[in-house]
């Protein structure tokens, strides 16, 4: 079985793969998330999965690397990370109410110089409810986002923020869609059930 390598600093990513019951490493990639402000959220979510993969390429020449990127948007506009509890309040107050695209970028990439690359896209629709100021002022209090894009983590204590989430796959939202990730690997002759 060929070796599977996780590119990612995110404990929620790494139980997520924990499901299919694989062996794997994890690692955080070795590149950063700049320069990519030129695409769109589409672009952008499997660009940055991409540039997060091939980033350990050839570190694990035999390998098969994943990579994962969400991109959150309303109204046109892309949400990064916060960084600070009062970016983190500006952007819930922003989201309030409304419904926003939730943008997940998969690759696959195989290790070594000229490995092939697989890539998909899941996008989830999430509307939150109409928060108050109270309401958002607790949630950045008690859950740690200033380093998730969109200040949430809807598998957490965020799942009280919202009214409804549409996705075709639970684990897209976490930010790791098992679905497209199964179907990746089968691409690169990887079957989780052989």
């Amino acid at each position: 079985m060929r070796e599977i390598v996780l590119a990612s600093t995110s404990t929620h990513r790494k139980a997520v793969l924990e499901r299919l019951g694989i062996p794997f490493t994890v690692l955080a990639p070795l590149c950063d998330e700049k320069g990519a402000d030129h695409l769109s959220a589409e672009e952008r979510a499997v660009h940055l999965a991409v540039r997060k993969a091939k980033s350990l390429a050839m570190k694990f020449p035999k390998a098969l690397i994943i990579g994962s990127d969400q991109i959150p948007e309303v109204e046109g506009r892309i949400l990064s990370k916060p960084g600070s509890s009062e970016k983190a309040r500006a952007s819930l107050r922003l989201l309030s109410g409304k419904e926003h695209r939730l943008l997940t970028g998969l690759a696959v990439v195989e290790g070594g110089e000229e490995g092939r690359v697989e890539t998909a896209l899941d996008t989830s629709r999430l509307r939150m409810r109409e928060l108050t100021d109270e309401e958002i002022a607790n949630y950045v209090k008690r859950e740690h986002v200033l380093n998730c894009a969109g200040s949430y983590r809807a598998e957490g204590l965020g799942a009280a923020l919202f009214r409804e989430i549409h996705t075709k796959d639970p684990t897209a939202v976490i930010g790791l869609p098992l679905t497209l990730l199964v179907n990746l690997l089968a691409k690169l002759d990887f079957h989780i059930l052989e």
